[in-house]
């Protein structure tokens, strides 16, 4: 019995130190070094790539926010409202999503039939910060009427905006909302003065 004791108490101090080593090596140092990293490579994505404007944070450019009125560029359609804490996509089916598309479309002014995918489609996440290019060409005639600016000056703003692939491969060309609106009031404001 005592052997049998003796065996169990080695192999549990045995587990037990597995444990805090495992412990201290995968949830204290492993995580401290991914975040040292982290801000060393990449320390404005580490800390959320806030956009300030005279000191003030306005958003996140690697998370969209919802843009209202004919004077601004929409972001793409979002299944949960922006709200970053139910975050997804809306897993509609075939006839819902039509419809949702239909409505989308109807409240934008855009035939279905040509208009880009991202102005009438949520994205998995909901939050996507991004548009096509083809989508933020397809507001300059909105945006620009709605602020008086000539479209030729809004649609360079769009082209100054684009952003490439990432990796010179990956996805598609794409246009941040938030700074291209950012950009379009600062050019709104320098107009007006």
């Amino acid at each position: 019995m005592t052997s049998t004791l003796s065996s169990f108490v080695k192999q549990s101090w045995a587990g037990l130190r597995a444990m805090l080593v495992l412990t201290v090596l995968l949830g204290l140092l492993y995580p401290a070094v991914v975040w040292g990293v982290g801000q060393v490579v990449a320390r404005d994505r580490a800390a959320g790539s806030l956009v300030s404007v005279d000191g003030s944070v306005v958003g996140s450019s690697l998370v969209g926010q919802q843009w209202t009125g004919a004077e601004w560029f929409w972001g793409r359609p979002s299944a949960s409202d922006y709200a970053g804490d139910t975050s997804g996509g809306s897993n509609l089916s075939g006839t819902a999503l039509a419809a949702e598309v239909a409505k989308r479309a109807s409240a934008a002014g855009l035939d279905p039939a040509t208009a880009p995918a991202d102005a009438l489609t949520a994205s998995g996440s909901g939050l996507d910060p991004h548009v096509s290019q083809a989508y933020a060409v397809s507001q300059v005639p909105r945006v620009a009427a709605a602020r008086g600016l000539p479209q030729a000056e809004v649609a360079a703003l769009v082209d100054a905006h684009v952003q490439d692939r990432i990796a010179g491969f990956l996805g598609q060309p794409r246009v941040n909302v938030l700074e291209l609106n950012l950009a379009l009031a600062a050019l709104s404001g320098r107009s007006a003065g």
